[in-house]
């Protein structure tokens, strides 16, 4: 007899909220907390998704600098300052376990933007309209 949670894909609902909590509150900490970080100094940055482990004690943090500059910079920064992100986090949430933090460059902007390119082509254009 086969488990029927083997067959189960993508996030749980207890992942998933996890995440959108952890999401929140890192938006909020990023705001308005003081980085000891010099490449974090005047940089607005965007956090798209968090990502947990089924286990909780894990989470990938997606996140780009607002604009795209510098974004290798920013997320070698935010993953300097992570285990002071993770104790500020800590205080904010409430959680059994606060996960341990690993930021992740998101590419999602610079794909829409080449698939909008794309879309503009013109022999894409014609195609389209018929």
């Amino acid at each position: 007899m086969a488990n029927r949670f083997s067959s189960k894909k993508g996030p749980s609902q207890r992942q998933l909220r996890a995440g959108e909590l952890i999401r929140h509150a890192l938006v909020e900490i990023l705001q308005r907390e003081p980085l000891r970080d010099p490449a974090l100094d005047g940089v607005s940055i965007t956090v798209s998704e968090v990502r947990v482990s089924p286990d909780l004690k894990q989470a990938s943090v997606y996140a780009a600098p607002l604009g795209g500059e510098a974004q290798a910079e920013t997320i070698a920064a935010l993953n300097r300052v992570a285990s002071y992100l993770r104790g500020v986090l800590g205080k904010k949430i409430e959680l059994k376990f606060t996960p341990a933090l690993k930021f992740v460059s998101d590419e999602t902007f610079e794909e829409a933007q080449r698939i909008d390119e794309l879309l503009a082509r013109p022999e894409v254009a014609r195609d389209l309209k018929s």
